[in-house]
């Protein structure tokens, strides 16, 4: 096959990025915008395959989307573009209206046009798969409650509310146009590659550094935390074995507070980094709890038995094994951490844009 993934300079689709190369014989079409996010150094390990292409381009920009279909002549698509820091979108929705909107029906109409002019056997295999968020359900008021496929949406803030519309147009082009969608909602996702400003990178880079570990309100909201790499691994199960104008909820089965994270890293930092920045005398000392955020959910847990029982996929990481390849993997990769920490990733990719 060859898919066309968007966002895959961004955490999530580099990760399905790399395994695709890795693991199996397809062919990729990374389609990038290269906002603050992406990262092409996310991809370097792959990124001399003859099995990649990748083409910097806005999905807002209707003219190179119907390009890059008419070009490379993609078998699927798996859209992951979208803005995505639940606070940069109360600092200002505008670009999460834009992206995750705008860009997703601009996408989808190009697809719908691209599909609608393939032969037979083709046109019946054409994939559309539209990857979302748990946030759209909004929040879970039960402790013994789980997100499950059926569950009304509720979205809490400008991003989430942003997700649950793209879902929506996603699922309206298939019931109105035939146009063969799948849709997913994972939970938080976490591991190798995840951008400084969520929540477990920060931790690791500020402890490692002694600045205060910022913990929103009680940091007792809690997640339900997903290996990157698992996560990965079902969207290409899904891709190629799901059923058409399905959902299917992607979850890792580890529910935690977010203060059993942060106080998870520092017990980890204690072992594998026991000689502490000058004045530090424990990495929990360095916990800071502050101001809560506005609208902040408090609990989200995903029931994944439907993608267990159809598709036979589970995480294969636990939390503990998860969060540990988490740090080793920032303790050994301190160089990709400095280049987006002093900002000269994003320097280079001004420059690409300027040539």
């Amino acid at each position: 096959m060859k898919i066309l993934v968007t966002g895959g300079a961004g955490f999530i689709g580099s990760a399905v990025i790399r395994h695709i190369i890795k693991n199996t014989r397809d062919e990729v079409v990374n389609v990038d915008k290269l906002t603050y996010a992406g990262n092409l150094e996310s991809l370097s390990e792959i990124e001399g395959s003859e099995r990649y292409v990748f083409e910097q381009v806005d999905i807002c920009d209707a003219h190179q989307v119907k390009r890059i279909f008419e070009q490379h002549k993609p078998d699927v698509v798996m859209h992951l573009a979208a803005e995505s820091h639940v606070d940069r979108s109360i600092d200002g929705p505008a670009d999460f209206i834009e992206t995750n909107i705008v860009g997703t029906y601009t996408l989808l109409e190009a697809a719908r046009t691209y599909w609608n002019d393939l032969g037979k056997d083709r046109k019946s295999a054409f994939r559309f798969h539209h990857i979302s968020t748990d946030e759209v359900y909004g929040d879970l008021e039960g402790t013994d409650d789980l997100f499950t496929e059926k569950t009304p949406y509720a979205p809490s803030s400008p991003y989430s509310a942003s997700k649950a519309s793209s879902d929506h147009l996603v699922r309206a082009w298939q019931r109105t146009f035939g146009l063969p969608t799948i849709v997913t909602n994972c939970s938080n996702n976490y591991g190798p590659y995840h951008f400084p400003e969520k929540l477990i990178p920060l931790v690791i880079l500020n402890a490692l550094e002694g600045k205060t570990l910022p913990v929103y309100g009680d940091g007792m909201q809690i997640r339900d935390w997903l290996f990157v790499e698992d996560h990965a691994r079902a969207l290409y199960k899904v891709v190629t074995e799901g059923e058409v104008s399905e959902t299917y909820n992607i979850g890792g089965h580890n529910e935690k507070a977010n203060i059993e994270v942060v106080k998870a890293i520092c017990e980890l930092l204690e072992e594998l980094v026991p000689n502490k920045p000058k004045g530090v005398d424990k990495y929990e000392d360095l916990i800071t709890y502050v101001a809560d955020r506005p609208g902040h959910d408090v609990r989200y847990a995903i029931d994944a038995s439907k993608i267990a029982r159809e598709l036979d996929w589970k995480p294969e990481e636990t939390f503990e094994s998860g969060i540990r390849k988490t740090v080793e993997w920032y303790l050994v990769n301190d160089t990709w951490c400095s280049r987006i920490l002093d900002g000269s990733y994003s320097r280079e990719r001004l420059g690409m844009e300027t040539k």
